[in-house]
């Protein structure tokens, strides 16, 4: 499936999107039934953007996050691979490597055009328990999530959050932005994490306060949910970070940090030993902000980058709940609509 086939419950909400970011395309693929909950996301940036991570708890699964560190040679990425599979998900990213290839955006290593090598760091989720055992994204996915990329981007249980869990719920993904000055800040998320993203006495999202004009489409509950099955504690959220502003490795990175923040606010606990919790970010330039780094004006420059990284933590925050809100049952696993159905009985969208 790609990115305009997703499951007849994932809904296209307003409250913006990651690829509001000019630059930013989003592509997902993944299988769903006969075995198959698993998928792959892929945040592509065609034209490069400055890249950075920030990794927490103890279980991550990622590919080139070292070269993302400041003080190493390359400074932009051509796309971040999210994906399911565990580590065997990794393999994803040799796809979008090799659709990058064929369409000569990399990073130059000769005179000629075709002789790049396209810059991809990634993350995975644990989700193997969803899919039968050897069912999981390969380069094959990869090159699809490319394929698709484009207008408009689903959200619940596709790409990457196909086979997620968030607690005792469906994950899937979700994508927020927000306008800070005339820089655009987005994101995308895809749920899966050990810890909850509600409060089972109330059936309320815990950044659910985070809403924006109504745009999670819900009348909260106000009764306890029960939720049948088991939990398990081998989990990760993963996502990207993206603005417009031109930023260096080490100020997109504290976009990344305070991203994780936002993570912190939608699960409860977060960043355990059994999550792998990774948010890349990307500046694609466009934008410049007050001052440069080390001038006079660090004082200017310093209180814009703060802003953008408060906008950062709160579109964060914002995409977990709609994929949370978004994800609809798959694997046997109840989604929050299950639970609370009456909350989602106002929502619009397909």
């Amino acid at each position: 499936m790609g990115a305009g086939d997703a499951d007849p419950g994932a809904d296209r909400l307003t409250g913006g999107k990651i690829t509001d970011v000019p630059g930013v395309l989003v592509g997902h693929h993944h299988r769903l039934g006969d075995g198959w909950a698993t998928g792959t996301t892929v945040v592509l940036v065609p034209d490069g953007a400055t890249g950075a991570v920030d990794q927490r708890g103890g279980a991550p699964g990622t590919r080139e996050t070292n070269l993302l560190e400041p003080e190493n040679l390359v400074q932009r990425v051509n796309a971040v691979c999210l994906s399911g599979g565990s580590a065997y998900g990794l393999a994803a990213a040799d796809g979008v490597m090799r659709w990058l290839s064929e369409r000569n955006l990399g990073f130059p290593v000769g005179a000629k055009p075709h002789e790049v090598v396209p810059i991809v760091p990634g993350a995975v989720l644990f989700d193997l328990p969803r899919s039968e055992w050897g069912n999981r994204p390969s380069a094959d996915f990869g090159y699809a999530a490319c394929e698709a990329a484009g207008e408009p981007v689903a959200m619940g249980t596709v790409g990457a959050g196909s086979g997620a869990v968030v607690g005792s719920l469906k994950g899937g993904i979700g994508t927020a932005s927000e306008v800070v000055g005339e820089v655009t800040v987005g994101a995308i998320a895809a749920v899966n994490a050990a810890g909850e993203a509600v409060d089972f006495a109330t059936g309320r999202a815990f950044a659910g306060d985070h809403e924006v004009d109504g745009e999670f489409g819900v009348r909260w509950p106000d009764r306890p949910g029960e939720v049948p099955g088991q939990r398990t504690d081998l989990n990760t959220t993963i996502g990207v970070v993206a603005c417009d502003a031109t930023l260096t490795k080490a100020e997109a990175r504290r976009l990344a940090v305070a991203a994780q923040d936002g993570l912190a606010r939608a699960v409860r606990p977060a960043h355990s030993m059994f999550d792998g919790d990774t948010v890349f970010a990307l500046a694609t330039g466009a934008r410049e902000l007050p001052g440069e780094p080390g001038s006079f004006a660090v004082a200017a420059r310093a209180g814009a980058l703060d802003a953008l990284c408060a906008a950062a933590a709160r579109v964060f925050a914002r995409a977990m709940v709609h994929g949370l809100l978004s994800a609809t049952s798959a694997a046997g696993v109840p989604a929050y609509r299950d639970v609370w159905p009456e909350a989602l009985s106002v929502r619009t969208g397909p």
